[in-house]
């Protein structure tokens, strides 16, 4: 947390009070008592504040260096069990070292709770590091805005030569002989974060402000993210983090304003609707087939009136255009993002990033210590078994080593997929009995609110499952990937990410692909109907269609993930674990003693903090929010307007997360948003698709269609109804399955159905009618030019933006000629100053050679 309160002048230094304080190791005691053969009984940690002070480095880069005494932390006679940590520990100390850092100890003795030591970097080290990483420094001297200074300055006193550093010590401080894996790893290293700057420091006092006020505030929803701070502190991958989900939320803007305007087009011309009139028009009298066996009556269409004019609002002209529309909106959003995206790489100095990672990416790309475990273990086997044990020793990992942990991925991603459907799958049995039970109750007012009381509670339990396992898939996920045995961190992000995002994707929208294409399309025929379990009728969709349902779905899944998962867990249970975390510590043991009582160290404050997950937690929220905004928005056209509302809270919750709630993240060079921004592309492409079969299958849209320009003797929709609505022969039912009391009289002989199929008295009783086949033809003939034409767009769009922004291009073609003049211009002083040389050179030896004949001519 950043102090706002404390002077931390000296606080963030060495004793010496000059040498800042870069990383800090924490042990932690125990008591012999309570943790004698506990393999944790000494943990590690490193923090960092990430700055390095003014007027060091001139002296350090001299040479001259105020070394402390080092002053060893007193624990009492040792643990015998506790011999292998300490020398593990001692080893990690003696490496640090031997990489140049410099050490500072506690000078109290503990018995008990914890002991921080504090890691300084020194400039030689720093400029080292700087080399490797090929950090880029001005290629000359000059005063601009952007604040370019000399080399010296740019590495010595710039947070990015420290903040890049820190990620080598991590990896790269080990044993000579053997790599630390992740078991031994865990018991000396445990935590690794960067301590909050000071607010009293000069060079952070006005960036520390401005996020507290500017950007970690509520208050200012309504103003722009300051990215170019968020960098500076945090570093690029999530100040481009911060710029996607701003550049996002912005645009969500344009598509809620037009969401809200179909919606409000169906809201006004819901009156007018044709199709919904006739439902609603008691005259017409349609008596419809019962919904159950034996306890459900025959009912009037006209009973479904609230459900038909409800599905207007979603079921209209505009929801194409809209469709459309939002594939359109897709594809400029990313567009938008790669010029923005660009954009930041040119001013965060990150354009050139490429080159610097061909000839860096050894150095930067550190293998994880479980792999370099597990290549060791390797090399060790071959050793014993073969004779020849002078081998180079440049094996590697190949799929032979790695086929258990793939043939558990794949057997375990299946068995998750089974997992997901069969909740899904719960929930219909859920729906089906319930359905029959409430049916069945002599009260006509809980007959008379099946559907709407079954939905409601479905679609709830559906949300309660998708959060439970949302949370297990994570866990899940990660595991998967430790199998795998990714080589680096970047291998191992890309994999977590594929497999975390295939679960959750699947989890969340399982629920709605049944209800969009599957519900109601199996359940047969009156007469014929599908049964589970030889005693459930398989449900079927509303009067008004499976789009009302699926609006419903959609809605209270996405906003309950909202509400619930990116808001109130993220609010909730950080101040949960820090709760049971300062229980425990108070039970644990008593309160330790500090260096200076009642004045805590910046590092002190931070070790309370919660821990940095990763942005993946992050993304993973506003990715699964981006598919319920493009592949079913033809449902729900107030989706863009809901994400756009929680977006706004989203940006100010993770601002005050990340500058009050946790600990300071690595600063970590990335260019872009890395595979989510491919996870992003295939969603967009996928949305059209989707919207296609919504509107085709889904929605009236295309029988409506075909029944005005085909069937519809006056060209308008007058009939539309009964035109959908298929005849049965009550004599037809089988055995048990006639209803067993009817209100509406016994002289009923036929009963509707919706359906498109040939009426009792045909030659063909109930086969598929010829409209049933030209509404499918229709269907997908829509399908195809839906999505040939959105495609074709979208390309147009991304051809027309162009991926750079013109000024940008013009500043790299400036800059590119500006630095091919100053190496001409080297070039040519090296030139004249070899061409000065040379002939001074000539001067002389002509002198040279014209002495001895002038004293032949005295001779």
């Amino acid at each position: 947390m950043m102090d706002m309160d404390q002077d931390p002048r000296k606080r963030l230094c060495f004793a010496d009070g000059r040498r800042k304080v870069d990383y800090v190791l924490v042990y932690h005691y125990r008591k012999r008592s309570s943790v004698r053969g506990s393999p944790s009984q000494h943990r590690l940690s490193i923090i960092s504040n990430g700055s390095y002070p003014l007027g060091v480095e001139e002296k350090d880069q001299e040479g001259g260096k105020d070394e402390p005494a080092e002053v060893v932390v007193d624990v009492g006679p040792p643990d015998p069990a506790d011999g292998e940590k300490i020398m593990i520990r001692e080893e990690f100390e003696g490496n640090l070292k031997d990489a140049g850092l410099e050490i500072e100890h506690d000078k109290e003795n503990k018995a008990h709770g914890h002991a921080f030591i504090r890691l300084h970097a020194p400039w030689q080290v720093l400029s080292r590091e700087a080399e490797f990483l090929k950090i880029k420094v001005p290629t000359k001297k000059v005063r601009h805005s952007r604040d370019l200074f000399d080399c010296q300055r740019n590495l010595g006193n710039s947070w990015m030569s420290h903040r890049y550093f820190w990620p080598f010590c991590r990896y790269n401080i080990k044993s000579k002989d053997t790599f630390f894996d992740n078991a031994t790893r865990s018991r000396i290293v445990s935590l690794y974060y960067f301590a909050h700057e000071s607010s009293f420091q000069p060079e952070w006092y006005n960036v520390i402000r401005l996020l507290h006020d500017e950007w970690a505030r509520y208050g200012a929803f309504y103003k722009y993210q300051p990215v170019d701070l968020i960098r500076k502190y945090f570093g690029e991958k999530i100040g481009l983090y911060f710029a996607w989900l701003g550049v996002y939320t912005q645009l969500l803007i344009p598509a809620s304003v037009v969401g809200i305007i179909v919606f409000f087009y169906g809201w006004a011309t819901v009156e007018t609707n044709i199709p919904s009139q006739e439902m609603c028009d008691e005259d017409q009298n349609f008596t419809m087939c019962p919904l159950c066996d034996r306890a459900c009556d025959y009912w009037h269409l006209s009973t479904a009136c609230g459900t038909a004019r409800a599905s207007h609002l979603f079921d209209n002209p505009a929801t194409v255009f809209f469709a459309i529309f939002m594939s359109l909106w897709a594809a400029m959003f990313l567009e938008h993002w790669k010029r923005r995206q660009i954009s930041l790489n040119y001013s965060w100095d990150l354009t050139g990033m490429e080159e610097e990672e061909v000839h860096s990416h050894t150095y930067i790309e550190h293998p994880r210590p479980k792999y370099e475990t597990i290549l060791l273990q390797k090399r060790q086997r071959k050793k014993k078994n073969k004779k020849n044990k002078n081998e180079t020793g440049h094996e590697k990992l190949t799929w032979r080593d790695r086929l258990p942990g793939y043939l558990i991925n794949i057997s375990s991603i299946l068995f998750m997929f089974g997992m997901t459907c069969s909740a899904v799958f719960s929930v219909i049995i859920y729906r089906i009995t319930i359905s029959a039970l409430m049916a069945m109750s002599p009260d006509p007012e809980v007959k008379s609110n099946v559907r709407v009381t079954v939905t409601a509670t479905a679609v709830i339990i559906n949300l309660v499952v998708i959060l439970i396992l949302d949370e297990i898939y994570g866990m899940v996920a990660a595991w998967l990937t430790e199998l795998e045995i990714p080589k680096t961190e970047t291998n191992f992000e890309e994999r977590l990410i594929l497999k975390a995002f295939l679960l959750k994707f699947m989890n969340a929208y399982a629920p709605i692909f049944y209800v969009a294409f599957f519900k109601g399309r199996f359940a047969g025929r009156p007469g014929d109907y599908v049964y589970v379990f030889n005693d459930y009728r398989m449900e079927e969709c509303a009067p008004g269609g499976c789009l009302i349902e699926l609006c419903i779905q959609l809605s209270i899944i996405m906003l309950g993930k909202q509400l619930i998962q990116n808001n109130i867990f993220e609010i909730g249970i950080p101040k949960l674990k820090k709760l049971c975390r300062t229980l425990k510590d108070k039970e644990r043991a008593p309160k330790e003693i500090v260096e200076q009582p009642g004045r805590r160290q910046q590092w002190h404050l931070d070790y309370d903090l919660e821990p940095f997950d990763g942005l993946t937690p992050e993304y993973m929220e506003m990715i699964i929010q981006f598919g319920f905004v493009s592949l079913f928005v033809a449902s729900f056209p107030l989706a863009p307007l809901f994400a756009l509302l929680n977006n706004v809270i989203e940006i100010r919750l993770d601002a005050k997360k990340f500058v009050t709630e946790l600990r300071r993240p690595d600063a970590i060079r990335a260019k872009d948003i890395g595979i989510w921004y491919n996870i992003l592309s295939g969603l967009g492409k996928f949305s059209v698709i989707i919207n296609a079969f919504v509107i085709s299958f889904t929605s009236d849209f295309i029988p409506r269609l075909v029944y005005q320009y085909m069937y519809s003797e006056t060209g308008t929709m007058h009939g539309f109804i009964n035109h959908t609505l298929s005849y049965f022969n009550v004599s037809n039912f089988k055995p048990g399955t006639v209803p067993s009391i009817s209100s509406l009289g016994k002289d009923i002989t036929f009963c509707r159905y919706k359906d498109y199929r040939e009426p009792p008295w045909s030659t063909e009783p109930y086969q598929f009618s010829k409209q049933y086949w030209s509404v499918l033809a229709a269907r997908l003939g829509f399908v195809i030019l839906f999505q040939n034409l959105v495609i074709t767009m979208s390309m147009l769009v991304a051809w027309v933006i162009p991926d750079v922004p013109k000024n940008i291009s013009e500043q790299l073609k400036k800059e590119k000629t500006l630095l091919v003049d100053v190496f001409l211009n080297e070039e040519k002083e090296k030139l004249q100053l070899i061409q000065s040389l040379f002939s001074r050179d000539l001067t002389q030896e002509q002198s040279v050679l014209s002495a001895p004949s002038a004293s032949t001519e005295v001779i």
